[in-house]
């Protein structure tokens, strides 16, 4: 396992404990011990310089300095004459410094999670449900265990889901919260596809079976469920995705009628609708936690598309949950997914469109707002050709 190594001070032997980072960060090359008589300034300019800053000090003392090191690095406004995918481009080279700096201020945890500094909350429940069982101390950025502690308050009151009939989805750490609720309303309240042709059926009955592609919390297959699917497939290849589903499905008493499996992308067999709600931008993942937004060159969207007709029953239809954020940002064009769609063999059936309710659609500050603002979310209807 990777560690890193500091003194204390200079009559102090060399002290090591192991490196951790949901990032995939590289550990500091360096590590010098930090207190509350560290300056914002100083620290600011070993974090640029590749110097790891290990706290010893208060608790919130440590949060105001990663406050503080975040307004000294929070980048520029996009220049102008930038195109909107250059912008998008500097956008993330941006967040990617951001990270890299915020990511230098670390705290160490011992070996049943604790962490011993002043005025500090008890974080061993939140470090066990994002990381497992302990197995040593360890290190990590203190902008990664904030981000625990909260994954884990969110994970314990839940995301209220209108389309649940106000019932709440958990989200785990590392796993995609449906707080962008328009998405899951558009599958709520999309018309079913008619019955495929099987023997004894009624034409109003609803479709037996669907398939929950990349179901990540399991929201989507949870309405599925709630609409009449008599079984429904929900497949994912995160652990964590596989584990907060199941779990999902358990607070929500759908056991018997919605299966988690572990699956590249499609389960076997064929359904009567088949759902698929894939990451929104075709840009590379800088971690396997950007893997939920991020989607290289659509190649899950490519797959999706490709796979569907041959798990499709007669008269079946897929159903598509896409923003065109990446059309604004000049990431991919319609004509690009249309495409898509042709090479496929599909045809569409339908789309029903919705606007983002979340607050960033109306914040001017964010260097994305002109392509956020004109964002449209669509449930595209498929069906084979």
């Amino acid at each position: 396992m990777p560690r890193i190594e500091w003194t204390e001070n200079d009559n102090t032997p060399t002290q090591y404990a192991r490196w951790h980072s949901e990032s995939d960060a590289a550990p500091p090359r360096r590590v010098v011990v930090a207190d509350d008589r560290t300056k914002a300034d100083a620290a600011h300019r070993l974090a640029c310089e590749g110097t790891a800053l290990l706290w010893r000090g208060d608790f919130h003392g440590a949060r105001q300095l990663l406050a503080a090191l975040a307004r000294r690095v929070d980048r520029k406004p996009t220049p102008s004459g930038a195109t909107p995918a250059d912008g998008f481009h500097l956008h993330r080279r941006a967040r990617g410094h951001r990270a890299r700096v915020l990511g230098m201020l670390l705290v160490r945890l011992d070996e049943e999670y604790g962490l011993t500094l002043r005025r500090a909350p008890d974080v061993r429940a939140a470090c066990r449900e994002a990381y497992g069982p302990p197995d040593g101390p360890m290190v990590v950025s203190l902008r990664e265990l904030l981000g625990v502690i909260g994954a884990h308050e969110w994970r314990t009151k839940g995301v209220e889901v209108p389309a649940l009939d106000g019932d709440r989805i958990h989200p785990h750490y590392g796993v995609f919260s449906p707080v962008r609720g328009e998405y899951v309303d558009l599958v709520a309240c999309a018309p079913l596809p008619p019955v495929a042709d099987r023997p004894g059926a009624l034409p109003s009955a609803a479709p037996r079976t669907a398939f929950d592609i990349g179901t990540g919390t399991g929201v989507l297959a949870a309405v599925l469920a709630r609409r009449g699917f008599d079984r429904v497939v929900a497949t994912d290849i995160n652990p964590r995705a596989l584990a907060c589903a199941r779990d999902n499905v358990r607070r929500l008493g759908l056991d018997g009628r919605v299966d988690v499996v572990d699956a590249g992308l499609f389960p076997a067999g064929r359904a009567a609708l088949v759902v698929c709600n894939p990451p929104w931008l075709p840009a590379r993942p800088a971690s396997a936690v950007e893997q939920g937004v991020y989607d290289q060159g659509s190649a899950m969207l490519r797959a999706f598309l490709t796979g569907l007709a041959e798990h499709l029953e007669p008269g079946g239809e897929g159903w598509l949950v896409l923003s065109d954020l990446a059309e604004h940002l000049q990431l991919r064009s319609r004509a690009d997914l249309l495409a898509l769609f042709d090479a496929a063999e599909l045809r569409v059936v339908d789309r029903l469109d919705t606007v983002p309710r979340h607050p960033r659609a109306a914040d001017t500050t964010d260097p994305l707002h002109t392509a956020r603002a004109a964002e449209v979310t669509s449930l595209w209807r498929l069906a084979p050709r």
